[in-house]
């Protein structure tokens, strides 16, 4: 897909027509690519891509704990929480523009991406059953 306004068509397309599952895993997923991104560029010296990294995982982070439901979920107010924390760490991360704390942070990050990934994966082949059946 070489053609720009294609690619952004078909970027479109699958944000709308992902169930919430997997627009959440999305999120996670994008969330780590920033971090990964950040850590190289804080390898390479290069504070500015670093810090633009890092700040669109915080924009990912306030996303996250802005549409947790925390009377739906008895473990939202403990994500809630570890989003805090992982927002604080990060704009640590980008004023110190240490990247030990970045690794730190998608230490913590993947295991909950990889979580959501699965139950995004389980609930739709539930839902995929029910139609069947």
């Amino acid at each position: 897909m070489n053609n720009p306004s294609m690619r952004a068509r078909y970027l479109a397309d699958t944000v709308n027509t992902a169930s919430p599952g997997q627009l959440l895993v999305m999120l996670y997923d994008r969330l780590v690519l920033d971090l990964v991104r950040a850590e190289e560029a804080l390898g390479t010296g290069d504070r500015e891509n670093a810090a633009k990294q890092l700040m669109h995982a915080q924009d990912i982070i306030i996303e996250l704990r802005s549409s947790l439901k925390t009377d739906v979920w008895d473990g939202a107010a403990g994500l809630a929480e570890l989003y805090g924390f992982l927002l604080t760490q990060l704009i640590q991360a980008n004023v110190r523009a240490d990247a030990t704390i970045v690794a730190s942070c998608r230490s913590l990050v993947e295991p909950l991406r990889d979580a959501w990934r699965t139950a995004a994966t389980e609930a739709a082949a539930l839902t995929s059953a029910a139609r069947v059946a």
